[in-house]
C-alpha cells in the first residue's frame, strides 16, 4: 500500500513498502490511453469601448473566489485575447473557452456584450454549471472531516490549532493506465454532487471523465458509492472499463521513510543485467473446491539470494484466469535474483468473489532448467482460515537447508492518550537478515475492535523465517474518520528461536499531530530490559513535565499516602506521620525553596520546621539545613517520591500504620514511599486553570462550541474559575469570553451563559490527585470523555473518563494560603549561602547516566577544620592567559558523578590570573573511584579566553593526590572553539581511559526552512558517562546548519565506551529559527564504524503542551 507522506503538498508522493530492490516489473497485458478532444476557439471582432470592471467566476465552483479584470481597448484587442488571459487565472483543464451569464443562459461572444460591474462564468465548454455568486464571494472555508476534536502541535509552517483532521483520500486511476494515478481529497467543495466530482476529476486528470468504476470493473453511479468504495476508483470517459493492475495496496502505504538508506545489493550495467535476465515459466493450479476460483488480481514475487523481483501481476485482458480446477501458465522475465529461496503469492482482494484456494505452484527456470514444485493447498481469503490474502513458501534447493515457515506473534500497543485509537487499516512490514514479509495488513478475523486507546492487540503473521529481525515499518492508510493513531510500541515474538524483539515508538502517526507522518520506521532495541528502562525513563520525564508546576516556590502542598490513606503531618515536636486528615493544620507545607526538582517543604503551621531526612529517618528540622533539601522523583502513575538530596537513595517512607520507617530499600508490601501531591488554593475566584486529561492533553473549547479532551495544553485550553460557593465553581473559556462549560439536555459543551447549568461541584479524587466535576443542575452527571475525547455527561466511574488534572496558570489570589510575598531575610540568606548553583532538572543534559548531585562550594579553609571523607582540595594552575569567566568542574567516578561545581570565591577578580595557582575546597560524595574530570568556563566576561595548565586534586584526609596535565587553550575563537576540556586520571604513567576525538556529522534536513542560525549544542552518552553539553561551534562549512548540509564538528572527551544516545539542544528565539535535523552520525578517529542517531524532527518541538528545546536520540543502527 501507499500513502501520501507530504502533508504540505497537494501532490501525492508514494513510496514502496518493501525496500528490497527489484529487477523488473512485468506487465502481461497491453495498455491503452485516451486521446484528448480538441476544444473549439471563439472568434470575434473588437470595437472600441470604455473601460469596464468585470468579475469572472469558475463554472460549478462556488469555492473559487473570482478574478477582477479591467477590460478596455488597450488591455484586450480581441475576445480571444481575453479568453487567453482568463485561462491563466481561472484553473480549467483546457483553459477558458466560454463565457456566459451567471445562470448560464446566454453565452458571451464579443467584448461589446460585457457590461461594466457585472459578473460572468468561465467554462471550458458551452455547457455551464451555475454558481451561487453570493456564496462564491464569501469564500467559505474548506471542508474537513468530522473526526477530530484534537488540537495539533504546530510545525513549520504552523498549522492552525483547533482545525479538524484531513478529509478522506481517494486513489484515482486512469482507465487502462494503472501507472497513471492521482490522490484526491473528498472535500465538500468537490462533493457537492456527483457531476461536480466528475468535473473535478476532469481537471485533476487533465482528461474528460464521465464514468467511474471500482477496480474490479463495477460501475459507480453515485457519490455515495464512491465514498463507500475501497479507497480506489477508475476514471473513464465514454469508453468501457479496461481491466488492469489497479492495485490499491501498491499505491497507499510506504515502507521506507526519508533519510534511510537502502540495503546494498550488487548492481551490474544494463548489458550484463540483460544477459543475466532469467525467463521463468510459472504454472498455477486452482483447486477444484467449490468457489475456489477468484475474481481478484493475482501477483507473485520471487526472492533470491541477490535480490527479489517486483510484484508480477498474472492476468490477461479477458480476465478468464484462476477458475475452479484450472491450470494457468505464464512466462515472466526477471533480472539476476540469484539462487531462489522463497516465493510470495497473493491477490488484491478485489472483485465480486475475491477468495482463492490455490492447489500448487510449479516454477521452471528456462535458463538453467531447474524446476521447483510448491504444494500450496491453502486458502488466500479474508473469510477463510487465518484471513491472509498472501502467503510465503520456501523453495528447496539441492545442498541447501530449507527455511522454516514461522508464525510470528505481533503485539501492537496503542497509547493511553485520548483519541489515540484508529479505525484506519494498519499495515506492517518486518525486516530480517533473510528479507522481509512484505506489506501485511494487521486485522482480526472475528473482531473489528482493534487499535483502541490503551489496548494491546495481538496478531499472527506467517512468513518464511527471516532470521534476526532488525526493523519494522508500520503505518496506516489514513482512510476513514478518526484515522490518526498514537502507537506506543510493537513487540514481535519469534516462536522458532523464542526471542522477542522490542520496537519503541511513543509517537503520533497522524497528519495533524507531531511531524505529520502516518508511517514510521522503527528499529529493534538490543535488550528488552534496557528498552523497558528507557521507556520508563521517558514516562517519568513526561510526568515530571506535567507535574513540576506544583513545586514552584510559594505554592502550598499536601502529601497523601495511598497505603495509610492519610496525609503527611509534621508535628511541633518534629515527629512525622502519614495518618492526618485533609483538614489537619499540621498536614500543610509551603514550598520555600525550589531549584529544578530539589525543594524545601516548610510546615505551614510550625514555621521553623521543614520536612527532612536525617540519616534515612523522616523528621522535622530547622529550615535551610542540607537535610531539608528533598529531591522530587515522579513515577509514571503520577506518584511522587521524596528523596534526600544530600544522600541519594534515602526516601521518605512510611509503614501501613503511618509511622516513619528507616528502610531505604523497596519491595516490601507493608511499606510505601509514593505520595499524591495536592496544591492548595487551585479553585480560588478568578484563578486561571488548565484541566489536563492526560500528560499532554487538556479539556478545550472548540470553535463550534463543543468540548474535547484532546486539546493542546496551551492558551486555548485555559479556563477562568468563577467561585459560586465552597466547592462549587463555573469555568469560563479564557480564549472565548462569555462561553461557559455546562451540562444541559444530555450534552456537555462550552456554550453556557453562566446560569445554573454551568455550576459544578468539585470532587477531589485522593487516589490519583485528580478532580471530577458534577453538575449541580443534574446531580449524578459528571463531565466525562468518550474514547475519541469528545466531552459528554457521564455517570461517575473509576475508568478514568471523569478524571481531570488541574494545573494553575494564575492563582486567584497572589499568594495561596496566605504565604507572604517574600521570605524572611533570614530564610533568603540561608538559601543563598547553602545553594550556590542551579540544580539540573531530571531531563537536563547535566544529569548524566550516572546520578548527579550539585555540591556546595566553599573557599579553602584552615587546616584546623574537622576533615571528613568527602573533603577534597582542588588546585587549578592557569597558564599565560587568565580569565574572568565563570569556571565549573565536574568529577566522574565509577559509582556516580558530582557537578556542576562552581569554582568561585568572594573576590572573583582575583581568580585565574596568569601563572597563578588557585585552590578550592569541595565536597565530593559517593562517586567511587575517580576516573576523569571535566573543567571549563562559560565564555562570559571581558576575558573569556583561558589557558589552563594543570589541575590537581588532593584528598584532605588521606592526602591522596590526582594530577591532571591539561595544557589546554579554552576559547571560542581559537583552537577547536571549545571552552570545556576533559582530563583522564593518570595511573603508572598512562591514562585510565584514553582521550578520544569524536567526529560528529550533523545532517540538516531538506525540508523548507530547515536551516537555522540558532545555537546548537550536543551531548554524547556512552557506557562510561557523558561528554557534557558542548556547543557546536566550529564546523567544516563556512555557514553552519544550512538546508540539506552536513556539518562536521570535533568533540574531544575521555573515551565513553560504546555510545548509547545523543542529546541535541536548539535554543531558538522564535519560530523562524526552528531547525529540522535529519540525523547525527558519530565516528571515533581510530575506529572506522559509525554510530547513527536518527532524528527527523523539528527542534524545538511541542510535547505535553510545552515547547521542548532538546531531544534524546538513541542508537538505531550502524553502517
Amino acid at each position: 500500500m501507499f500513502v501520501c507522506l507530504n502533508k504540505k503538498d497537494s501532490r501525492s508522493v508514494s513510496v514502496k513498502m518493501s525496500e528490497t530492490p527489484f529487477t523488473s516489473f512485468s506487465m502481461i497485458h497491453p495498455t491503452s490511453s485516451e486521446s484528448q478532444v480538441p476544444s473549439p476557439r471563439h472568434m470575434s471582432i473588437t470595437h472600441p469601448v470604455v473601460a469596464k470592471r468585470i468579475s469572472f467566476y469558475k463554472s460549478g465552483d462556488p469555492q473559487f473566489g473570482g478574478v477582477r479584470v479591467v477590460v478596455n481597448p488597450r488591455s484586450f484587442k480581441t475576445f480571444d485575447a481575453l479568453l487567453d488571459s482568463l485561462s491563466r487565472k481561472v484553473p480549467l483543464p483546457f483553459g477558458v473557452r466560454n463565457i456566459s451569464t451567471p445562470r448560464g443562459r446566454h453565452s458571451i461572444t464579443c467584448l461589446e456584450q460585457l457590461e461594466d460591474g457585472e459578473s460572468y462564468l468561465c467554462s471550458q465548454r458551452r455547457k455551464v454549471q451555475p454558481v451561487d455568486l453570493d456564496k462564491a464571494r464569501r469564500r467559505p472555508r474548506p471542508w474537513h472531516s468530522s473526526r477530530a476534536l484534537s488540537l495539533h502541535a504546530q510545525r513549520s509552517p504552523p498549522a492552525a490549532a483547533g482545525t479538524l483532521r484531513a478529509p478522506r483520500r481517494l486513489v484515482v486511476f486512469k482507465n487502462g493506465e494503472p501507472q497513471s494515478r492521482r490522490v484526491v481529497l473528498l472535500g465538500r467543495r468537490v462533493t457537492q454532487s456527483f457531476e461536480a466530482f466528475l468535473q473535478h476529476l476532469t481537471e485533476v486528470l487533465q482528461c474528460c471523465v464521465t464514468k467511474l468504476y471500482s477496480t474490479d470493473g463495477r460501475k459507480l453511479s453515485s457519490l455515495q458509492a464512491v465514498i463507500l468504495s475501497s479507497g480506489a476508483v477508475v476514471a473513464a470517459g465514454r469508453e468501457p472499463f479496461k481491466p488492469g493492475n489497479y492495485d490499491v495496496q501498491k499505491n497507499l502505504l510506504p515502507a521506507r521513510l526519508p533519510g534511510i538508506s537502502h540495503r546494498v545489493y550488487p548492481k551490474g550495467n544494463s548489458w550484463s543485467e540483460s544477459r543475466k535476465s532469467g525467463n521463468w515459466k510459472i504454472s498455477i493450479i486452482t483447486s477444484d473446491l467449490p468457489n475456489a476460483g477468484t475474481s481478484s488480481q493475482i501477483y507473485i514475487i520471487l526472492y533470491g539470494q541477490r535480490r527479489s523481483s517486483a510484484p508480477i501481476y498474472l492476468y490477461e485482458t479477458d480476465g478468464a484466469r484462476f477458475k475452479d480446477g484450472h491450470e494457468d501458465i505464464f512466462t515472466i522475465t526477471v533480472g539476476d535474483i540469484g539462487i531462489l529461496f522463497k516465493v510470495r503469492i497473493g491477490h488484491t482482494n478485489s472483485g465480486v468473489s475475491p477468495s482463492w484456494h490455490c492447489k500448487q505452484i510449479q516454477l521452471w527456470n528456462m535458463n538453467s532448467g531447474k524446476k521447483f514444485y510448491i504444494p500450496v493447498k491453502r486458502w488466500l481469503a479474508r473469510d477463510k482460515e487465518d484471513g491472509e490474502i498472501c502467503r510465503e513458501f520456501p523453495v528447496l534447493n539441492k545442498g541447501q537447508p530449507i527455511l522454516p515457515v514461522t508464525v510470528y506473534e505481533v503485539h501492537v500497543a496503542t497509547g493511553e492518550l485520548w483519541n489515540s485509537g484508529t479505525v484506519a487499516n494498519v499495515y506492517i512490514s518486518i525486516y530480517g537478515k533473510r528479507g522481509d514479509t512484505g506489506c501485511r495488513q494487521l486485522f482480526h478475523l472475528k473482531s473489528s475492535n482493534s487499535f483502541l486507546r490503551g489496548q494491546t492487540d495481538t496478531f499472527s503473521l506467517e512468513a518464511v523465517h527471516l532470521g534476526d529481525l532488525y526493523k519494522i515499518v508500520i503505518g496506516h492508510d489514513g482512510l476513514g474518520p478518526g484515522n490518526g493513531w498514537f502507537l506506543e510500541d510493537v513487540v514481535i515474538k519469534d516462536p522458532t528461536t523464542n526471542h522477542e524483539y522490542f520496537f519503541f515508538c511513543h509517537r503520533w502517526m497522524d497528519q495533524g499531530e507531531d511531524d505529520g507522518k502516518i508511517v514510521r520506521e522503527l528499529y529493534a532495541r538490543d535488550n528488552s530490559i534496557i528498552s523497558a528502562r528507557q521507556k520508563l525513563e521517558l514516562n517519568r520525564k513526561e510526568t515530571w513535565a506535567a507535574e513540576c508546576w506544583k513545586f514552584m516556590k510559594g505554592n502550598t502542598l499536601q502529601f497523601y499516602n495511598r497505603l495509610t490513606r492519610g496525609f503527611v503531618r509534621l508535628h511541633p515536636d518534629g515527629t512525622v506521620d502519614a495518618v492526618g486528615e485533609e483538614t489537619d493544620k499540621y498536614g500543610v507545607f509551603d514550598v520555600i525553596f525550589n531549584k529544578g526538582n530539589i525543594c524545601i517543604f516548610q510546615s505551614h503551621e510550625v514555621r521553623h520546621l521543614s520536612l527532612a531526612l536525617d540519616n534515612g529517618f523522616v523528621t522535622g528540622m530547622a529550615s535551610g539545613g542540607p537535610s531539608t533539601e528533598l529531591r522530587v522523583l515522579y513515577q509514571p502513575n503520577r506518584c511522587a517520591l521524596l528523596e534526600s538530596a544530600l544522600v541519594p537513595g534515602y526516601t521518605v517512607i512510611f509503614d501501613s500504620h503511618g509511622k516513619v520507617s528507616g528502610e531505604s530499600t523497596t519491595g516490601y508490601a507493608n511499606l510505601s514511599k509514593e505520595f499524591m501531591v495536592f496544591v492548595k488554593g487551585v479553585f480560588l475566584n478568578h484563578a486561571v486553570v488548565l484541566l489536563a486529561t492526560s500528560l499532554s492533553q487538556a479539556l478545550c473549547l472548540q470553535p463550534d462550541g463543543s468540548c474535547t479532551g484532546v486539546g493542546n495544553q496551551s492558551e486555548k485550553s485555559y479556563w477562568k474559575v468563577h467561585k459560586i460557593s465552597a466547592g462549587i465553581c463555573m469555568f469560563e473559556s479564557v480564549k472565548n469570553a462569555q462561553m461557559y462549560l455546562r451540562i444541559k439536555d444530555g450534552q456537555c459543551d462550552g456554550t453556557g451563559t453562566g446560569d445554573i447549568d454551568c455550576h459544578f461541584k468539585i470532587k477531589k479524587n485522593l487516589e490519583n490527585a485528580s478532580i471530577s466535576m458534577e453538575s449541580i443542575q443534574s446531580p449524578g452527571l459528571f463531565v466525562g470523555l468518550q474514547s475519541d475525547g469528545q466531552a459528554r455527561p457521564v455517570i461517575y466511574t473509576k475508568n478514568g473518563n471523569v478524571f481531570f488534572y488541574p494545573q494553575v496558570i494564575k492563582f486567584g489570589r497572589k499568594n495561596p494560603m496566605g504565604v507572604s510575598a517574600t521570605l524572611s531575610q533570614d530564610e533568603e540568606n540561608t538559601h543563598e549561602s547553602k545553594n550556590q548553583q542551579e540544580i539540573q532538572p531530571e531531563s537536563g543534559a547535566g544529569s548524566s547516566l550516572l546520578s548527579s548531585t550539585a555540591k556546595e562550594i566553599r573557599p579553602s579553609q584552615s587546616s584546623e577544620t574537622l576533615l571528613s571523607e568527602d573533603e577534597w582540595k582542588v588546585l587549578v594552575l592557569t597558564g599565560n592567559t587568565g580569565t574572568q569567566a565563570n569556571v565549573t568542574l565536574w568529577v566522574y567516578g565509577d559509582k556516580g558523578t558530582t557537578g556542576p561545581i562552581s569554582l568561585s570565591k568572594d573576590s572573583p577578580e582575583q581568580l585565574f590570573l596568569p601563572k597563578v595557582e588557585d585552590n578550592f575546597q569541595v565536597k565530593i560524595r559517593n562517586i567511587g573511584e575517580i576516573y576523569k574530570i571535566r573543567i571549563g568556563h562559560d565564555g562570559t566576561s571581558k576575558q573569556p579566553e583561558w589557558s589552563l595548565q594543570r589541575v590537581t586534586m588532593q584528598h584532605m584526609k588521606s592526602k591522596r593526590t590526582l594530577d591532571f596535565a591539561a595544557n589546554a587553550w579554552l576559547s571560542r575563537i581559537q583552537a577547536d572553539g571549545d571552552v570545556v576540556c576533559e582530563l583522564p586520571v593518570i595511573k603508572e604513567g598512562q591514562a585510565v581511559f584514553p582521550l578520544v576525538r569524536y567526529h560528529v556529522d550533523v545532517h540538516t534536513g531538506q525540508l523548507k526552512q530547515a536551516e537555522t542560525e540558532s545555537e546548537i549544542s550536543l551531548c554524547l552518552y556512552g557506557e562510561r558517562g557523558d561528554s557534557g553539553l558542548r556547543l557546536l561551534c566550529k564546523s567544516n562549512m563556512p555557514v553552519k546548519f544550512q538546508r540539506g548540509q552536513i556539518d562536521t564538528f570535533q568533540i574531544e572527551a575521555v573515551s565513553l565506551g560504546k555510545l548509547q544516545k545523543v542529546l541535541l539542544r536548539c535554543e531558538a528565539s522564535d519560530r523562524s529559527q526552528y531547525w529540522y535535523c535529519d540525523k547525527v552520525i558519530v565516528r571515533e578517529s581510530v575506529i572506522t564504524s559509525e554510530s547513527i542517531f536518527t532524528c527527523e524532527r523539528w527542534l524545538p518541538f511541542m510535547s505535553q503542551g510545552i515547547i521542548h528545546s532538546e531531544i534524546e536520540l538513541y542508537l538505531q543502527g550502524e553502517d
